[in-house]
């Protein structure tokens, strides 16, 4: 049994913080108050806040294939260190994780080196080519918490809507990508005036419009539940909107660098700022958070996704895009709280609650009885990144060289320790 005393409690489910206690038995939650705690083995958060452990959807785990850049091993450290207590990881991997016997490789090696929960996607179609739909019903038996082809766009509708039809069948979640594949094909910025000045190839706002558009509309027709991984610009938040209210089962994510960063951050060309889809205007930062907080925006994940420096160190329209995150997650979100933009309960209803209810997983909660993954933080305290000194094997954070608010002080999986910051 652990006592955890005078703490800033986070509760994203009833969007309350308050200070009290939690008492954890075992792997578990077993209660949890404001008065006198019991007595007990104890650990003194010190006013510090004690919430959810991150569900991270959407972390590029570059195994198999490309160990080199990320391992279940470094990833599992990063995730700790940054407070992310269960990893969702894309099949973008090299080979795409696409048949049981792949996905039950990537199970066994997570459960082997891993220090956190990590939960696997499988691709949609084979290899992510867009052609042949993956045994889904096998793929979900053996253990796919959902199915994406994550940023190669299905563009043959026929072959799509199957999919989705045969995904509504078996009660399976599809994660799409918002995105007119032509259009969007060679962009490494957002058109308008910088992109032009810079000389970049870019690609209209209108395209994610389109996609998502096409999208809800197959939506429509196979009832298949259904979340878009990133929505980026505000001419896509009307029609999210609608599809909500029409009553389908759809929710929708953004990355963190949508919510902190602009098109203006890419500077001279700096490659670490090249993301997919690519930063957009302030105003479209701006419709985002609003997006969050409104809770019409479900979702804040990292897209975690590693790059090692030869991919990185190119012209900016030949260089690979993505960035590391789930180290820089929590301190870069608070500066969204620091700002007075969003409170912290909704900002943990985003990265832990929101996530794990999508995936039809237990955490993400302080309720009784859920699982105590949790994460301890101070939210003020201040630090200047240093790439070097992150744990992913990768070092390809736009963040490099910034001041950052927001500390991990420790987090526990299943009530066992596995960061102490």
């Amino acid at each position: 049994m652990t006592i955890f005393t005078n703490a800033r409690l986070i509760d994203p489910e009833a969007l309350t913080d308050t200070l009290g206690w939690l008492r954890v038995e075992g792997d578990r939650i077993a209660e949890r108050g404001t008065g006198t705690p019991p007595r007990g083995e104890s650990i003194d958060c010190g006013g510090k806040c004690l919430a959810p452990g991150i569900v991270d959807l959407g972390v590029k785990v570059s195994e198999p294939g490309e160990r080199h850049k990320e391992s279940f091993a470094s990833a599992g450290r990063a995730a700790a260190a940054g407070g992310v207590t269960t990893m969702v990881t894309r099949p973008d991997t090299i080979n795409a994780i696409d048949t049981p016997e792949v996905l039950e490789f990537v199970q066994r090696r997570a459960a082997t080196d891993a220090i956190v929960n990590v939960k696997h996607m499988s691709a949609l179609t084979k290899d992510r080519a867009g052609r042949e739909m993956v045994e889904i019903g096998f793929m979900k038996d053996a253990g796919a918490v959902a199915f994406t082809d994550c940023d190669h766009v299905v563009e043959n509708t026929k072959v799509l809507a199957r999919a989705l039809t045969y995904a509504k069948s078996c009660g399976a979640l599809v994660i799409g990508h918002p995105q007119d594949p032509c259009l969007s094909k060679g962009a490494a910025a957002t058109s308008g005036k910088f992109a032009a000045l810079r000389g970049l190839p870019s690609v209209s706002p209108m395209a994610e419009r389109m996609g998502l558009d096409r999208d809800i509309a197959l939506i429509e027709m196979t009832g298949v539940s259904y979340h878009f991984d990133q929505i980026t610009t505000a001419r896509a938040l009307p029609a999210l909107e609608r599809a909500k209210a029409n009553g389908f089962d759809v929710t929708a994510g953004v990355s963190i660098h949508h919510l902190t960063l602009n098109e203006l951050d890419v500077g001279d060309y700096r490659t670490f700022f090249k993301v997919k889809p690519p930063l957009r205007s302030e105003d479209d930062r701006l419709a985002m958070i609003d997006a969050v907080e409104s809770g019409l925006i479900d979702v804040i994940c990292s897209m975690h996704t590693p790059q090692d420096e030869e991919s990185k160190r190119l012209p900016f329209e030949e260089a690979a895009s993505g960035a590391v995150a789930m180290e820089t997650l929590l301190p870069a979100a608070l500066r969204l709280v620091h700002a007075g933009q969003i409170t912290l309960p909704q900002l943990m209803r985003a990265m832990s609650l929101n996530p794990a209810k999508r995936l039809g997983l237990p955490s993400g909660r302080l309720a009784d009885d859920a699982p105590a993954d949790l994460i301890l933080f101070d939210p003020d305290a201040p630090f200047v990144l240093d790439r070097f000194k992150l744990k992913s094997k990768s070092k390809n954070t736009p963040f490099d060289g910034a001041r950052l608010q927001g500390k991990v002080r420790g987090t526990w999986v299943a009530g066992f320790r596995v960061y102490e910051g």
